[in-house]
């Protein structure tokens, strides 16, 4: 070969190697930043040509899946009542992507999850349409409809969340006002302008935002729990019927500012059990001020605050503030100041009293699903921590009681069922001058002591008064009748 050639073959061999580097860089380095791209069309045609698995609840299907009418997609998402479902669901959409288990388990329910392979390679062979796999949820559908119509009825802002309490699984999860998902799960221009129609800009309800994990709200008279939990577990006091050292009036320390009580309650050295039954500002912010900053903040903690959950949908972190003085932490050890908790964290607060003192960690996913049915993954419960003793435990939750039979809670009592739980209203807007949010939080207790479910309830703009039975009057009957509607799908 003269030299001319032989250059020209190498230069050839050269090339054919930069595409044989490039080729195997594509497949093999890019080829999951590309799968992933968002601009990549090919993916998106790809999740839409068949028909996605299914979210489950109770042995059925919340989701389907219809004949597109665009050209690219041949499918696109359909919903169930899309409105109640849609703080659980999320949505999934040919123009707008997805969100919650929508996105989160996008890749079983569209079948191009790695663990369905042995499923899909088979499904080719056979002959068999692709199809993706379904999520179960942990959802009961009663206790999710109790939930979305008594908040439709009052008509403004709010949330629902319940827990079963031996397990951490989500029994309901509703927020209000709400979406329906199907409303631009296409790719039309009628979708684009439902989609625009709910963005916060143009809808101030914010219908969009799942307020039962991604708003925190000031808990009010609900997180005096926790700050009862905490005289407990560090010994201030050791029953609920003791007197607690609790003068009237009460000076928060470094100011000449007095905790006030609303109306005319019996708080004087008031024991635990009464303090809870009244609401009694100036006995809990006492104890929170008298443990300090220091050991509220880890009592709180054992409840969950500052800290993220995943369930596996975020929920916000609720906060509870460190490097406060003694007036600071008194305010906030009554649900005020900085404090602000999700509906999620005020159910695993009533979930923990309610199983003894053990929180299990939350969540909503029982099982994946292969489009056959077979598992893929199933969620084992986990014990969170322990924020009360057992013996601290039942005794917070004969305070709750107490509450319910003769307290502020009367409107949540179920007949054959004991049931404990604490009302609570917080104030809020400049100068507390706007209405406040009314908060329930509840459990149930069978005759056998089974506890089958925990509930936390907050309404925003309701028309609640001012006092501590606004909680009561507005919130508690929704929670209760989540509770019955637990119960009754347990017979």
């Amino acid at each position: 070969m003269n030299k001319p050639l032989r250059r020209i073959a190498i230069f050839c061999g050269l090339l054919v190697l930069a595409l044989l580097i490039r080729d195997n860089y594509l497949q093999y380095v890019k080829a999951d930043q590309l799968a992933s791209e968002k601009d990549n069309r090919r993916v998106a045609i790809e999740r839409y040509a068949h028909p996605r698995g299914d979210i489950i609840v109770d042995g059925n299907p919340i989701t389907g899946s219809a004949q597109s009418k665009n050209g690219d997609f041949k499918y696109k998402r359909t919903y169930k009542n899309g409105p109640m479902w849609a703080p659980v669901t999320g949505y999934s959409s040919q123009a707008f992507d997805g969100s919650q288990l929508e996105k989160l388990d996008d890749g079983i329910l569209s079948g191009t999850d790695d663990r369905l392979f042995f499923r899909n390679t088979l499904d080719m062979i056979t002959g068999k349409p692709k199809q993706g796999g379904n999520v179960v949820t942990t959802l009961n559908a009663a206790a999710q409809k109790a939930a979305y119509n008594g908040l439709s009825q009052q008509g403004g802002k709010g949330a629902v969340v319940a827990l079963e309490p031996s397990t951490g699984k989500i029994l309901a999860l509703a927020s209000y006002p709400s979406y329906d998902p199907s409303s631009f799960a296409g790719y039309s221009d009628n979708d684009a302008k439902a989609w625009n129609k709910l963005q916060k800009a143009n809808n101030p309800a914010d219908p969009m935002l799942n307020r039962a994990l991604r708003e925190t709200y000031p808990p009010g008279s609900t997180f005096k729990v926790v700050t009862a939990a905490a005289a407990l577990e560090n010994g201030l006091y050791k029953s609920a019927d003791e007197q607690t050292n609790s003068p009237l009036p009460w000076t928060m320390p470094g100011t000449t500012t007095q905790l006030k009580n609303e109306g005319n309650i019996p708080c004087k050295n008031a024991p635990l059990r009464q303090a809870l039954q009244y609401s009694c500002n100036s006995v809990f912010g006492k104890i929170g001020s008298d443990l300090g900053n220091a050991k509220m903040l880890a009592e709180a903690k054992k409840f969950g605050f500052d800290s993220a959950q995943f369930v596996p949908v975020r929920s916000n972190a609720s906060v509870f503030s460190d490097n406060m003085n003694q007036s600071q932490t008194a305010l906030s050890s009554i649900g005020q100041y900085n404090t602000a908790a999700t509906p999620l964290q005020m159910a695993m607060v009533a979930s923990a009293v309610a199983n003894d003192g053990k929180l299990m960690k939350p969540y909503m996913v029982d099982e994946l699903e292969s489009s056959n049915v077979d598992p893929v993954e199933k969620t084992q419960p986990e014990e969170m921590s322990r924020p009360l003793s057992p013996a601290n435990a039942q005794i917070l939750q004969s305070m709750m009681q107490t509450v319910v039979e003769k307290g502020t809670g009367t409107n949540a009592q179920i007949n054959g069922v004991t049931v404990g739980g604490k009302t609570g209203t917080a104030q809020h807007g400049v100068a507390n001058s706007a209405n406040p949010y009314a908060w329930f939080i509840s459990f149930a207790k069978m005759p056998d002591g089974s506890s089958p479910v925990a509930v936390a309830v907050v309404i925003e703009d309701g028309s609640a008064n001012r006092d501590d039975i606004s909680g009561g009057g507005l919130a508690a009957p929704i929670a209760k009748s989540v509770m019955e509607a637990v119960i009754k799908s347990k017979k």
